[in-house]
């Protein structure tokens, strides 16, 4: 998840930063919704403030003009969570179509679902929650027509583990081809007895579907 998340952040940071300027996040013409927007900069100020990183500190006391610390640091210290909501609301655009694109996807919409069910998983996992038979609130949209391999069965529970396993491994292999995620995931499963395996949505015949050999 810490790979997705970085890999993910720096990807909306640098397609905006590059068109629009350092302080792009604070450009309301860039969101489809006002309100939206003005809740979310006041939650993302909110965790600016809270924050200790030196690099915030740094800029707080360097600079006084313009307030707020530019995209590359505001939104590094923002949560997974927000940075999902602001990335919904954002306006489609040649940036948004890029972002997308470099995830081996066809479709807004689905990295938008994406980012928001992996938000609620890395919480859970945060807060060290039980994940292995959690129906997930948010239900995991499976691409139509992706770029890369995906799996073959996909008569799955969109509201179970298994479902966002697939797509994590799908954006791990996409930005890094050489992941263990795969292996390590196989191994873990092992170790679990068939009902578990399950309960967490997983298909009987997953071991053998192509995109986990």
């Amino acid at each position: 998840m810490e790979k997705i998340e970085i890999a993910i952040r720096t990807q909306i940071i640098y397609q905006w930063a590059m068109p629009h300027g350092s302080h792009w996040q604070l450009n309301e013409a860039l969101f489809r919704d006002v309100n939206r927007f003005n809740n979310q900069i006041i939650s993302l100020k909110t965790e600016i403030s809270r924050s200790n990183e030196t690099f915030i500190e740094h800029y707080k006391n360097t600079y006084t003009e313009p307030v707020d610390p530019p995209s590359w640091m505001s939104l590094e210290v923002s949560s997974f969570g927000l940075l999902s909501q602001m990335f919904r609301n954002l306006k489609k655009s040649p940036e948004k179509i890029a972002v997308v694109k470099h995830f081996g996807l066809n479709n807004i919409e689905l990295l938008e679902n994406w980012m928001l069910c992996f938000s609620h998983i890395r919480n859970t996992c945060a807060h060290h929650g039980r994940l292995w038979n959690r129906r997930l609130t948010a239900h995991i949209t499976l691409p139509k027509k992706p770029s890369n391999p995906f799996i073959q069965n996909r008569n799955i529970w969109p509201y179970k583990p298994y479902a966002a396993l697939c797509c994590m491994q799908y954006i791990l292999q996409t930005i890094s081809p050489d992941t263990s995620f795969k292996a390590g995931l196989k191994a873990l499963m092992k170790s679990c007895p068939l009902k578990q395996e399950k309960e967490m949505g997983f298909s009987e015949d997953w071991r053998s579907d192509p995109f986990w050999k």
